[in-house]
């Protein structure tokens, strides 16, 4: 069947002219029906295909399309195939936590392209404006739904789906190339079986033959990555002798950028007949690359691939693979899901990666068959080779898997059966449900997990799963929200959403994170010591662990040699090291590295980490701030949006509000505070002459001194003030605070000798006034009145102005 036959309008959208035979097959399902679709189909078999007709369909129909993509990195991937569709006047809009957020675009767009996680944070704020758009969606086209097993990220993609299936009821395509229980995931989607399609491996373009190769274990984890990698080189020299190719998966950026730097020295000593050194174009090519290291390698016919390249760097490296120049290429798992690149022979030299937030973690028994069914060329090999290189001790467990492959489980809730007690993520979906207002009572609960994969496994296990009393489990779960202060019932057994669950809800709060929050804020004094503290110890960073190589810096940075500077009161002061020896390893690391950015001063120990580690910070910090407001004042709100502005930026106390003004990063703060420029306001009174001397560029100075004035800038008018009162006699006056820049939240309170005497928080525009006692109190010489304002949602040091009184004897 042609494409053009089936899909005329969309023709061009697609890279080839004829379906092949497992496209057929699916196609007047997808096409031809509206009934949700499951499909799962071996690797490089074209499922892509299946997912552009429904999003065909869809936009034939005048909808909306949703494709969630398993990996940040190919949310960008699609963008770049997808111009296809732009071509053809359709918009393709990306919606990750990366990118800001255009929400006109987003609503406008015909296809969006998000992250399971993005997805779910979105339809968490889908009454908001700025994310209305989610429920407008008339398709969801999930790839990889294999995910739904991961433990870490399966429950946010079921949860996901389940929710946008009670929002706004979207068409669902489901794809996967390794899924044994397809039926399971067609009765929970509600696929027909005449949309539900499992094509075995005689759909493959190439046959596969896998095995498992061993590696004896030493002791150093260093040496080990070399024994893997010679054995990797052994399985892959055969087919690279015979003009094949072969693609190694690594755990690391950093493992496939060493691991080639190896493999060319070895293979050049095992006199391996590979690489093009004598080819002019390619070295003029070749030196045009960002990398360096890339650069030198690609000659050698030996690359690396990973999301940390440059776009450039990847689609030339992707082209020489597909061209044959690259004989040998090292991968992270990127190729395994996204970009199309068959290799004679795939190695997977590391079934063990560190992730930043959860530790050292095995790579899913799913996504070890994603990696090999990469292995084979259509059209070049008649044969394709997969190898899971292993420790001995594992090699069972891995042989057994590529024998019997395995099923998609749901890790939503606890498996008694399975998980020894583990409660999984229940009870912290549930509160979100609880806060959308998707359940909003007991027996709604239950409607909920109907509609989730965990139920429908746990009918197709029910020893396993506990199904017998898994409504008392879930009982359990809602009142224990109820008794956490999450929830709050009435006599009809209506639930509904507290405050804290709420916010636990729109910030993608653990739940034990959220009680954190409230009892830090419940203290007599939050300080920025104790900020760092409560996000280090936050839930969401209990699987992080410091290698060896990076104990010692952070012993160095918790002993005290990187301490951060505090803010109190607008006055910059060397914050006391608090209490750490009873912090757990992970807790540690993650205190060091939000020290040590704070002063901008990240070891190169803690460097591959520090980015992702300080991103979720900063994701608990904004919700910590919103928690100071709701639950505390707006003075600990307003520091804690500064300690965020820190630990972002790595500047100092007293300048950090310069980083409120758009266009001012890091370094001109630095450039500015150098020329004793350290807040908004001194930035606009010195003007943009002044700027420049100081050394930006005069377009910069400019735009910095305009959106200087749009920020708020308070100053008091005292009036009749007076400046001394008799012993016992009271004078009450009214004080006027005005705004001379923009408008604002802030919070006005007025303290006497440091005792607080009144306090109001108001949308600050124009002027306000507050109310002043003057009394002449007995045992005092003089009284010092101060009213002070701060701004709970911008990083700006409070602004303070005082007047002293003197009591009359």
């Amino acid at each position: 069947m042609n494409v053009a036959d089936a899909v005329p309008e969309f023709a061009d959208a697609f890279e080839f002219k004829e379906f092949n035979r497992m496209q057929r097959e699916a196609l007047p399902a997808v096409l031809e029906t509206d009934d949700n679709v499951v499909a799962a189909a071996p690797t490089a078999s074209g499922k892509t295909a299946l997912a552009e007709l429904a999003i065909c369909r869809t936009l034939s129909q005048g909808g909306t399309a949703l494709f969630l993509a398993p990996l940040r990195a190919l949310t960008t991937e699609k963008e770049s195939e997808w111009e296809r569709f732009e071509e053809l006047g359709y918009s393709v809009a990306v919606v990750t936590g990366e990118r800001d957020l255009d929400p006109r675009r987003a609503e406008r767009a015909d296809i969006l392209v998000m992250t399971p996680e993005k997805a779910d944070s979105a339809t968490r704020k889908h009454d908001s404006a700025r994310y209305s758009f989610v429920t407008d969606v008339d398709c969801v086209v999930i790839d990889e739904v294999h995910l739904l097993d991961s433990e870490r990220r399966g429950a946010v993609l079921e949860v996901t789906v389940s929710r946008l299936r009670r929002l706004c009821d979207p068409r669902v395509i489901a794809l996967s190339a390794t899924m044994k229980n397809v039926n399971d995931v067609a009765d929970w989607l509600d696929a027909p079986p005449a949309a539900t399609f499992q094509f075995g491996d005689d759909y493959r373009p190439v046959d596969l033959e896998t095995g498992v190769k061993t590696y004896t274990h030493g002791e150093n984890s260093f040496a080990d990555k070399y024994r893997r990698l010679y054995r990797a080189l052994d399985l892959a020299e055969p087919h690279v002798r015979e003009d094949g190719q072969a693609l190694v998966f690594v755990a690391s950026r950093q493992d496939a950028v060493m691991a080639a730097k190896k493999a060319r020295d070895e293979l050049a000593e095992r006199d391996v007949p590979m690489g093009a050194r004598g080819d002019y174009d390619l070295h003029t090519e070749a030196a045009e690359l960002d990398d360096e290291t890339l650069r030198q390698s690609i000659p050698d016919g030996v690359a690396f691939h990973h999301a940390g390249l440059s776009t450039h760097d990847r689609n030339a490296v992707e082209e020489w693979f597909r061209e044959g120049t690259i004989g040998v290429l090292f991968s992270t798992s990127t190729l395994a899901w996204g970009v199309n690149l068959p290799a004679r022979c795939v190695v997977i030299r590391d079934t063990n990666y560190h992730d930043p937030l959860e530790g050292d973690v095995d790579v899913s028994p799913l996504d070890v068959l994603q990696m090999l069914g990469r292995a084979g060329r259509p059209g070049y090999d008649d044969v394709g080779y997969g190898w899971v290189v292993s420790d001995r001790s594992e090699a069972d467990k891995y042989r057994s898997l590529l024998r019997e492959g395995k099923e998609i489980e749901s890790h939503l809730a606890g498996r008694p059966g399975i998980d020894d007690g583990d409660p999984g993520d229940l009870e912290t979906h549930l509160n979100a449900e609880i806060a959308l207002g998707t359940v909003d009572s007991l027996a709604d609960v239950m409607g909920w997990l109907e509609t989730t994969f965990y139920y429908v496994r746990a009918q197709s296990r029910p020893e396993s799963y506990g199904f017998a009393d898994l409504r008392d489990r879930v009982r359990e779960t809602v009142e224990g929200l109820i008794d956490s202060g999450f929830a709050e019932t009435d006599d009809r057994l209506g639930l509904s959403p507290t405050a804290v669950g709420r916010l636990a809800s729109d910030y993608y709060l653990r739940l034990d994170t959220a009680e954190r929050f409230r009892a830090t804020l419940d203290r007599d004094r939050v300080d920025e010591p104790a900020v760092l503290r409560s996000v280090a110890t936050a839930t969401e960073f209990d699987s992080v662990s410091p290698r060896s190589s990076e104990r010692d810096a952070v012993d160095t940075i918790l002993s005290g040699g990187r301490e951060p500077v505090s803010t109190v009161e607008g006055v910059a002061t060397r914050a006391t090291t608090p209490r750490v020896d009873d912090l757990d390893d992970g807790p540690r690391k993650v205190l060091a590295i939000l020290r040590a950015s704070v002063a901008d001063s990240v070891p190169s120990d803690l460097r591959s980490d520090a980015w992702v580690i300080r991103q979720n910070a900063l994701r608990l910090l904004a919700a910590f701030r919103e928690f100071a407001e709701t639950f505390a004042d707006p003075q600990t709100a307003g520091l804690v949006a500064r300690v965020a502005a820190r630990v972002e930026h790595g500047v100092v106390a007293d300048a950090v509000g310069l980083t409120a003004v758009d266009g001012i990063g890091a370094g001109r703060v630095d450039t500015l505070a150098a020329a004793d420029l350290t807040t908004p306001a001194a930035l606009v009174d010195a003007g943009s002459q002044t700027l420049t001397n100081a050394g930006l560029t005069a377009g910069v100075a400019e735009r910095v001194v305009e959106q200087a004035r749009g920020l708020p800038r308070a100053s008091v008018e005292w009036g009749s003030f007076p400046d001394r009162i008799a012993v016992g006699d009271n004078d009450v006056r009214e004080v006027t605070v005005r705004n001379e820049g923009g408008a604002a939240r802030a919070g006005v309170r007025v303290t006497a000798n440091g005792t607080e005497m009144h306090e109001k928080t108001c949308y600050f525009d124009g002027e306000t006034t507050v109310p002043l006692a003057v009394f002449g109190a007995p045992q005092a010489e003089t009284v010092a009145y101060a009213v002070e304002v701060v701004y709970p949602e911008l990083p700006l040091c409070p602004q303070r102005e005082s007047r002293t009184v003197t009591v009359r004897r």
